[in-house]
């Protein structure tokens, strides 16, 4: 059977969100999915109250667009299960609507494509929900106060499918990726958990017995 096609059962189902922390940093993501470390700092925080406020919203009509919050979803051929912040239904027939996916961030856009992959994994999630086609979606980010658009292309599909498959060979691993710091880490609230800086720096257990027979 290819990978694309593959069909996942409800007990292997992870959460969509593991696609956005993988691509933002594959051991954060083991982290969060793997040995259960969270903890809150100030971006998390705003984002957390951010999506609540968003999802206790009520729904709305506005002309040809009807928007729905925190909408469940899931994905038996990518494995996976999430809630959208909102989806737009925009009326583009009598009694056809066309789903429309907002994802909320509290911060800006980022320099990476995780949160294309996790917008585009909740379009796909969709699409085979309710069989249809969604060729475009958005991210509101807080900081900027302003929708990204996003084109649900066929690169973007292909990087959050690989993502997809990724995350479930990660957490099916259940081993945590070595550290290695970067500029991202310093808005990481797992920074403190993980250590990167101190983690990477000590000497691998390979180098210690080199140094050892050098000693002698």
């Amino acid at each position: 059977m290819e990978e694309a096609a593959m069909s996942w059962t409800e007990d292997d189902l992870i959460p969509l969100s593991a696609l956005q922390h993988l691509v933002f940093c594959r051991r954060q993501c083991a982290l969060i999915h793997v040995e259960q470390i969270w903890d809150e700092n100030l971006f998390t925080a705003e984002g957390r109250i951010m999506h609540e406020r968003v999802h206790e919203a009520d729904r709305e009509s506005r002309g040809d667009v009807r928007i729905e919050r925190g909408v469940p979803l899931r994905s038996l051929r990518l494995g996976l299960i999430g809630k959208a912040d909102v989806v737009e239904f925009h009326r583009v027939g009598e009694d056809k609507w066309r789903p429309f996916p907002v994802e909320y961030k509290r911060g800006k856009p980022k320099v990476d494509e995780s949160d294309k992959v996790q917008l585009c994994a909740q379009a796909m999630c969709l699409e085979e929900m309710l069989n249809v086609e969604i060729d475009k979606g958005a991210v509101f980010y807080g900081k900027t106060r302003r929708r990204l658009d996003v084109s649900l292309d066929q690169g973007l599909r292909e990087e959050t499918e690989k993502a997809a498959r990724d995350a479930h060979e990660l957490l099916a691993l259940g081993r945590t990726p070595e550290a290695a710091y970067t500029k991202k880490c310093k808005s990481c609230s797992l920074i403190n958990y993980c250590l990167p800086k101190i983690i990477q720096k000590k000497p691998s257990v390979e180098q210690y017995l080199q140094k050892a027979v050098e000693d002698l």
